[in-house]
């Protein structure tokens, strides 16, 4: 009888993995980076130092006034109206990345006093510049390591969900020792569409082909989890930001805090 007990309970805790196992495979987890993963503004900072270690051995001008440059330039292209404009502007993400490339370079080269390249050798030089930077630059937030490598471990099918391009987001992934435990790094390039409304989120869950009910979105814009919803897709909210608590939405201080969360959900259990 006892052995009988014994084999029942071991079964049943093989079905008991076996569903939770399930349930964490069919759970597509979509992560936003800057906000969520890493920090913009200690980022920030280091773009600006390894933008002058890039381009002063390579186009000239003292370091410091690439650094200086950076910042401003960087803050003129991320002002909200401009952005927005610029958005609007382009016919697809590649012309607006394009533009955006050679507007970035020209307008330092422009503050540092030296010679802007070809438009090609331009755009090129620009790339080649991101792709530096990314693999080096080191701002996630404490914890934001382990927690992904926890949800990998634990079987959480992990994507992004960025407004930046997947190639940044390899570079960024690599630099923190976590891109093995992504699979698709959706930023606009992947879809042709810029993070701006509901769109993004039906391509990407297209390209994909899951129902929006089987993904989670975890983002610190209100605005993104708002987007996320209306599509149907579960939210997570991460940082200070206020939304109200619902059906389909949580909110949690920082990205550590989501392996335990999920723990408690039955969202995707059925």
């Amino acid at each position: 009888m006892l052995s009988f007990l014994v084999r029942s309970l071991t079964i049943d805790n093989v079905r008991q993995r076996e569903r939770e196992r399930t349930v964490a495979i069919r759970l597509m987890v979509f992560l936003d980076d800057g906000g969520v993963m890493n920090d913009n503004n200690e980022r920030g900072l280091q773009w600006q130092r390894l933008v002058s270690e890039f381009f002063a051995p390579l186009l000239g001008g003292p370091a410091d006034a690439w650094f200086r440059a950076n910042r401003v330039v960087t803050d003129r292209l991320f002002e909200p109206a401009a952005w927005r404009r610029r958005i609007q502007a382009a016919p697809d993400y590649n012309s607006f990345d394009r533009a955006y490339q050679e507007g970035w370079l020209r307008g330092m080269c422009e503050l540092v006093g030296v010679g802007t390249p070809p438009e090609e050798e331009c755009l090129l030089l620009a790339r080649r510049a991101a792709a530096f930077i990314t693999c080096r630059a080191q701002a996630a937030f404490p914890g934001v390591v382990d927690t992904i490598r926890t949800l990998h471990r634990q079987g959480y099918m992990l994507h992004t969900a960025s407004g930046e391009s997947s190639l940044d987001l390899a570079g960024y992934l690599q630099a923190m020792g976590v891109r093995h435990c992504f699979g698709r790094l959706y930023g606009p390039n992947l879809i042709d569409t810029f993070k701006e409304g509901p769109e993004y989120y039906e391509r990407m869950f297209a390209d994909l082909g899951i129902a929006p009910a089987d993904a989670l979105v975890v983002d610190d814009s209100p605005r993104a989890i708002e987007w996320a919803t209306q599509v149907g897709a579960r939210a997570v909210l991460v940082g200070d930001s206020s939304l109200p608590q619902g059906e389909t939405t949580l909110h949690i201080g920082s990205l550590v805090e989501l392996p335990a969360l999920l723990q408690q959900l039955d969202w995707f259990r059925s």
